[in-house]
């Protein structure tokens, strides 16, 4: 997780602290953890202490090296925290506009599909509940999707996003005037 400019993503903050207490609760130290992952114990020990620039791909073998997953190391250690919520920036390039933001992350045991949705005004997709373990994550282009899970409701404007388990019925529905857009990324 870098950027070209040299100025660390807001993501890392909460790398430092997460890796730490990850690794203590499965019982390794750095030494131990380093070699499952393939990574210098130095480069760990900087990492756990806030001081390394590290990148992707190495978060993915230290998540795979602790059998959890990448989201669990870079998601905000908050307990009051959206747990389905990350929004932050991981990567950015030269360009201003480069950027690599992850909005969030559920564990796949199977496979995800990607759907682009639309719903003229007025709407809706109702659902019966999934298989346990499944998830939805909508991502609205344009319009405002309004999200129904077993009676309770959560408007998704523009821009913005939502995860949520299928277990229960769930509905997609298009309040507004004009054309709904989203982006729907079913996991189980």
């Amino acid at each position: 997780m870098h950027s070209q400019d040299g100025d660390r993503p807001p993501i890392l903050e909460h790398v430092a602290g997460n890796l730490r207490r990850l690794r203590q609760e499965a019982g390794l130290s750095q030494e131990a953890l380093a070699a499952r992952a393939g990574v210098s114990r130095r480069m760990l020990v900087n990492i756990e202490r806030g001081d390394a620039n590290v990148s992707l791909a190495t978060l993915d073998r230290l998540a795979a090296a602790l059998a959890v997953l990448f989201v669990d190391l870079v998601r905000s250690p908050d307990p009051a925290a959206d747990r389905g919520r990350i929004a932050a920036l991981a990567w950015a390039g030269a360009a201003p506009e480069s950027r690599g933001t992850l909005l969030t992350g559920v564990a796949a045991a199977q496979a995800a599909e990607l759907w682009l949705w639309s719903l003229g005004p007025g709407d809706r997709y109702a659902s019966g509940p999934d298989p346990t373990g499944w998830q939805d994550m909508v991502y609205v282009l344009e319009g405002r999707l309004t999200v129904e899970v077993d009676g309770t409701t959560r408007l998704v404007e523009a821009g913005d996003f939502h995860a949520f388990p299928t277990d229960r019925p769930f509905a997609y529905v298009n309040q507004g005037p004009d054309l709904l857009r989203f982006l729907r990324n079913v996991v189980y």
